[in-house]
């Protein structure tokens, strides 16, 4: 970036080669301090103000506080801003705005001693750069390893009780590590309540924000410019207990697997509450998931709604940390003790909305509700209940009766899919039993599977749905067997000679 110079308002007063070696010793004493003082030093002598500004973070160091919008501005936009000097330095951009009466060539000294002393304690800074960003990769991993007390302990014992994780990967993953250390500014000094660890880990870059409770948002603003700036795809979870951090590392990379270019960060709570359950009848479904989940422990329960999340066996063993070998091995045994056929696209939908149903005593209220508002009907409550009377009843197949057939879930059902053309049903309906897996779906159904391939991006546009959530495909499932008003099956599919297909 060029500097556009200043040209001065007022009449340039008297500067000679002292004036420059006086100016260059203060900057210098400065500059031994902190970079924050290297700028209202630098402020001080054009009379005006300066900022260090900085593409992701904004005002990096601003004197006064109060022109840190306009620095910003100027670096974005110089033309705006033809009487400041705009220089690169350390990453960033250096605006002086001078006093009228400031000589250009005393703002100009200013400027560049400023920013070659800026240079200076960046590569200062990036010297010690390795191993500080070593140190913060030891903590992750002691944070996911349990040890939450140790890692408290390093960050100079503040009072850190929940942590908000990101999981960022592409390929400009290193680039970005960089970037977003520089805008973070990462320390291990207690610092407005929250403390940012950051780190590579198995090829992704990884964030941790230490907090006591409460989260600004600041971070997660940070996240989204470098994935903006870089091309990546994240997923967030949090704010959870420090305790449960690994939960947290889990469901970040779970997110992320529903992370597009569109959408290149995704919270984890996105996509962990299926639209469909808030639509159920809260106590019959908060019962028939506790029973029909009562085989599993915590654990299990979890390893089965990441798998679910994203969508496949090895992306749930990578977002896990586990070997796909291992995460196969404890889905069959989930599967054992379900009594239950995982490999069924129904039975995996109902599994989703059991493993995120509400706790049957927070569904309490709600089930007074019901019952006050039924009492005059007198219609299904018997049935549900007796229907869940015995635990052992509960399973997966086949959810509660009537708890789909109420008019707030058809009317959700139909629109999501009313209005698909046959073809795009019937080739839906078929993909989805097949788990989204193209080859075999497009066997049944005696398609090429580029002709499937173009249907399914045709069912995409037309439901204004991402097709790549695992997710979004349960629910899409559900709502098509709502709305099954035939057999809906490959045989069906209307055809017109050969391999041609006609609309309807």
């Amino acid at each position: 970036m060029m500097g556009t110079g200043t040209t001065g308002h007022g009449p340039n007063g008297p500067w000679d080669a002292r004036d420059g070696r006086d100016t260059t010793g203060r900057l210098l004493r400065a500059a031994t301090g902190s970079g924050a003082r290297l700028i209202a030093e630098a402020a001080t002598l054009v009379q005006g103000w300066a900022v260090l500004a900085d593409p992701i973070a904004g005002a990096v160091y601003s004197a006064p506080a109060a022109a840190a919008a306009d620095g910003v501005h100027a670096a974005a936009a110089p033309h705006d801003h033809p009487y400041s000097v705009q220089l690169p330095a350390a990453g960033a951009v250096l605006v002086l705005a001078p006093a009228p009466a400031t000589p250009a060539e005393h703002t100009g000294h200013v400027a560049a001693t400023t920013a070659a002393l800026l240079e200076v304690r960046g590569q200062r800074a990036a010297e010690l750069r390795g191993e500080q960003m070593r140190l913060h990769t030891t903590l992750l991993r002691l944070l996911l390893a349990g040890h939450a007390d140790a890692v408290v302990d390093a960050l100079g014992g503040g009072a850190y009780t929940h942590v908000t994780v990101y999981r960022l990967t592409g390929e400009d993953t290193p680039a970005a590590h960089q970037v977003l250390w520089r805008a973070v500014r990462p320390t291990l000094t207690p610092h407005a309540d929250a403390c940012t660890l950051l780190g590579r880990l198995d090829g992704e870059l990884v964030v941790a924000e230490v907090h006591r409770g409460s989260d600004d948002g600041r971070i997660l603003r940070l996240v989204s410019r470098v994935c903006e700036r870089h091309g990546l795809l994240a997923g967030m979870a949090g704010p959870l207990p420090l305790a449960e951090m690994s939960t947290a590392y889990c469901d970040a990379a779970a997110a992320r697997h529903s992370a597009t270019p569109a959408h290149r960060i995704v919270p984890a709570d996105a996509i962990g509450a299926p639209r469909l359950a808030p639509l159920l009848p809260a106590a019959p479904y908060a019962r028939w998931a506790a029973a029909a989940l009562r085989p599993l422990d915590p654990a299990q329960q979890h390893l089965l709604l990441v798998w679910l999340r994203t969508g496949s066996k090895p992306s749930a063993a990578e977002a896990l940390g586990l070997s796909a070998g291992t995460v196969r091995a404890r889905i069959r045994e989930a599967a054992r003790l379900l009594d239950a056929d995982l490999e069924d696209a129904t039975v995996r939908a109902h599994l989703l909305l059991a493993l995120r149903a509400p706790a049957p005593a927070d569904s309490e209220a709600a089930a007074d509700s019901d019952a006050a508002a039924g009492s005059g009907s007198g219609s299904g409550s018997g049935s549900d209940e007796a229907a869940l009377r015995n635990a052992g009843e509960a399973r997966l197949e086949a959810l509660p009766g009537g708890i789909l057939d109420t008019g707030a879930v058809r009317a959700w059902a139909s629109r999501l899919v009313d209005g698909l053309e046959p073809r795009l049903r019937i080739a839906l309906i078929c993909w989805l039993r097949h788990h989204a897996r193209t080859a075999p779906a497009a066997t049944e159904l005696h398609v090429h599977r580029t002709t499937l391939t173009t249907w399914l991006h045709q069912c995409a546009d037309h439901l204004a749905q991402n097709l790549a959530d695992a997710t979004v495909r349960a629910e899409i499932h559900l709502a098509l067997r709502i709305t099954r008003c035939g057999r809906d099956a490959p045989a069906d599919l209307p055809r017109r000679g050969g391999r041609t297909y006609r609309r309807a």
